[in-house]
């Protein structure tokens, strides 16, 4: 079967043939169709979380059961499912049983610990594959497995009620989502900010009502605060230190700062302030099975459509290029379903 993976080196990637997994007990096999491409997927294959060479990527994989292990229950053949980062929890942990089994200590993660969706076929572990509703896109159902369910947990994290004001940092594959999800599931008010200003129409497109360019303003968080007197909650997706010290600066007492995107720096934290204005910074890594669930609802009914780009799996290694280049609108989607 063709699969991309991390190359011997560790440091990029290849598309290859490689074996047809087979499954065990309390397994599923799952023919892909959609496979979306994440910058953690950037991350992996550049080797910035540890070098796995050989690992094939990918965690925002829908697909088709095609067999069941013998001891599967919550899947049959037919159903359509997803393969995501959070592949599989210990069951039993703390986390595991207190609503919170993405900070398992001993998690999988797809197309990190364990091989993920890049690949004509991929298994899972049943009980964690969530199923998609019916209605809804499966190229659209890739780009929720991650990116939609990050940004919708974050939101989550956020607190954020109805008429406040959400601020997001990086309208570009997860920022675009989280700001329809704010609007449309939260019914917040939503500020984006980019540096880029072709992601800034389009965040205005699906639904911004501010949108600010981060390279023509000379002080964001003293523009956001003279047009929102201050936003209740941020969530930065960008991968960039500034836009994480632009959020703390952005919100108003009380606020809270969601942390979701990954750059490789410390940011900078005025403790008086944290401290007099009683700032929340918190982080948040994507989410659990059950808002899984629910991000996959919303997009079947509608309120959230993610903007995705199908294309050949071999074109994988230069959309790899783009994203680290950050040209890619939305989501660049790999169609396992022509292979």
């Amino acid at each position: 079967m063709k699969a991309v993976v991390v190359n011997a080196e560790g440091n990029g990637i290849e598309v290859v043939e490689h074996e047809k997994p087979t499954i065990g007990h309390d397994e599923a096999l799952v023919k892909v169709e959609y496979c979306g491409v994440c910058h953690t997927d950037l991350h992996v294959a550049h080797g910035d979380f540890g070098k796995v060479p050989g690992r094939i990527l990918g965690h925002e994989g829908i697909g088709i059961v095609e067999e069941i292990g013998d001891e599967v229950t919550s899947l049959k053949p037919g159903d359509r499912v997803s393969i995501a980062w959070f592949f599989e929890g210990c069951g039993h942990c703390e986390y595991c049983t207190t609503g919170r089994e993405t900070l398992c200590r001993d998690v999988k993660n797809a197309g990190y610990s364990v091989d993920g969706g890049m690949s004509e076929y991929a298994k899972v572990t049943a009980d964690y594959a969530v199923k998609v509703p019916e209605g809804l896109d499966p190229a659209r159902a890739s780009s929720i497995t991650c990116a939609g369910v990050t940004t919708y947990k974050a939101l989550k994290e956020a607190g954020i009620a109805p008429g406040q004001w959400i601020v997001i940092f990086g309208a570009g594959g997860l920022g675009n989502l989280a700001i329809q999800y704010a609007k449309k599931v939260f019914n917040a008010r939503v500020v984006a900010v980019d540096i880029n200003q072709d992601k800034l129409d389009l965040a205005r497109e699906v639904g911004a009502d501010i949108v600010i360019n981060g390279k023509e303003t000379e002080d964001v968080a003293a523009e956001i605060q003279k047009l929102t007197g201050g936003c209740h909650g941020a969530v930065v997706t960008a991968v960039s230190k500034v836009a994480f010290n632009q959020a703390v600066d952005s919100v108003r007492a009380g606020g809270t700062v969601v942390a979701v995107g990954l750059p490789s720096e410390y940011m900078d934290l005025s403790i008086v302030k944290t401290v007099l204005d009683g700032i929340r910074v918190v982080g948040s890594l994507v989410g659990t099975r059950k808002d899984l669930e629910e991000a996959f609802d919303f997009g079947a009914q509608g309120l959230v459509v993610p903007v995705v780009e199908t294309v050949p799996v071999d074109d994988a290694p230069e959309v790899f290029e783009e994203m680290a280049e950050g040209k890619i609108q939305g989501r660049k989607v790999l169609d396992f379903s022509r292979v």
